[in-house]
């Protein structure tokens, strides 16, 4: 059935406001929670930050004192949502535990949109950060085990496997390498905007994660695989922000970003199964329907029509699902593929790159810590730590050895 944010009626701005109590939520027990719970709470707490951010980036840029106060009552209100959301992680779950779920999060989002993107190039770029991520899905899950004694298949369920994707050692690029084509804002299919914002908002939460988790790591090794991963997470930022178009006006991403945390918030009611977190979805939502409602009346005294910007019907949900075959079936076309400025594609099929080999040789002078841990916890463990659900890895050359 059909859902059009702009009809359904949301709670009102003035009643949005919540007291501690209710903002001070029970968080979910870590050996009990299904691991797509933990996802979608993951990635609502970087939708709900990457709004924040926003919000103030325009009040900034913004001489308008009736539309600040507007843009601070919003604020606040989605404030609250995050606070709500993101103390749903409990405090015995350890730092490396919660990141394992960050790259679940990375690996099934980014293969579920980038497998209905419209956008062909959009897709590539989507795939080639999948590849990425999914190794570090490999490197964090060996320390997991090297360093607490934990495999991460317990918090994965058997939704994701944990097997090596494009290594990591050769992912660290020149920044001219990281910047994308972007997209045409009149010609790309909604769909496309929207799946760009989410899959920013999630790798720009992992990037902040990271840069400011790191230090807190006792093994210095751990600190190193952090601080080498955290700069990808970096390069992924730019790669997605970068499809953005930069003609897009201030009020139009404002109406892009409520009406996306209208769809996620929509998608992810539908969706769960838990009956505690069930309810602050569809809470959520209906602050929401509000929020985007108040932004489409201010779009459209401003000259700006939102059913030609987004469709007036909710896409159909997103959905947090196993993604293996799609993983497997990327990573056996695609593992060894680089990119060149805007280009991305097989080593061969490139212009010659001096700028990588130059950004290699430097970085990885001394190694990297994200082959020091297989190597370490082969030593501790006698094999590194793989979970392949569906047989051995699918590119010989990654094979467990």
């Amino acid at each position: 059935m059909s859902f059009n944010p702009f009809k359904e009626r949301g709670i009102p701005a003035e009643k949005q406001l919540r007291p501690w109590s209710e903002l001070n939520v029970k968080p979910y027990d870590k050996n009990e929670v299904h691991p797509y719970t933990k996802a979608r709470i993951i990635l609502m707490n970087g939708v709900e930050v990457e709004g924040a951010i926003f919000s103030h980036q325009f009040a900034r840029n913004l001489d308008d004192p009736e539309l600040k106060k507007q843009l601070a009552l919003t604020r606040r209100a989605e404030q609250q949502q995050q606070k709500a959301i993101n103390w749903l992680s409990p405090g015995d779950e350890t730092p490396l535990e919660t990141t394992i779920g960050y790259e679940q999060v990375a690996v099934d989002l980014t293969a579920f949109l980038s497998a209905n993107v419209p956008d062909p190039y959009v897709k590539q770029v989507f795939d080639f950060g999948l590849l990425e991520d999914f190794d570090h899905l490999y490197r964090y899950s060996n320390l997991l085990q090297m360093t607490e004694g934990i495999k991460s298949e317990k918090m994965l369920g058997k939704f994701t496997e944990v097997t090596p994707g494009r290594p990591t050692i050769k992912e660290h690029r020149h920044p001219f390498d990281d910047v994308r084509k972007h997209v045409d804002r009149k010609k790309a299919d909604p769909l496309t905007n929207l799946f760009i914002l989410t899959l920013l908002a999630g790798e720009q939460q992992t990037m902040n994660f990271y840069m400011n988790l790191g230090n807190t790591f006792k093994e210095q090794l751990g600190r190193g695989l952090y601080q080498e991963i955290a700069m990808i997470e970096e390069q992924h930022v730019t790669q997605y922000e970068s499809l953005l178009d930069p003609t897009t006006s201030w009020i139009e991403n404002a109406l892009l970003h409520e009406y996306n945390e209208c769809w996620l918030y929509w998608s992810f009611m539908e969706q769960e199964k838990d009956a505690k977190i069930k309810p602050i979805w569809e809470l959520h939502l209906n602050m929401e329907l509000t929020h985007l409602q108040t932004v489409a009346e201010i779009a459209r005294k401003m000259g700006v029509e939102p059913e030609q910007l987004v469709p007036a019907s909710l896409p159909k949900p997103l959905e947090f699902k196993s993604q293996i075959d799609y993983v497997r079936g990327i990573l056996a076309e695609q593992v060894t593929w680089n990119a060149c400025e805007t280009q991305i594609g097989p080593p061969e099929k490139l212009p010659e790159n001096s700028r990588y080999k130059a950004t290699q040789d430097l970085l990885n002078a001394k190694g990297a810590p994200s082959e020091e841990v297989i190597n370490m916890n082969r030593s501790k463990s006698g094999k590194e730590y793989r979970c392949e659900l569906k047989g051995e890895h699918p590119v010989r050359e990654l094979r467990s050895k």
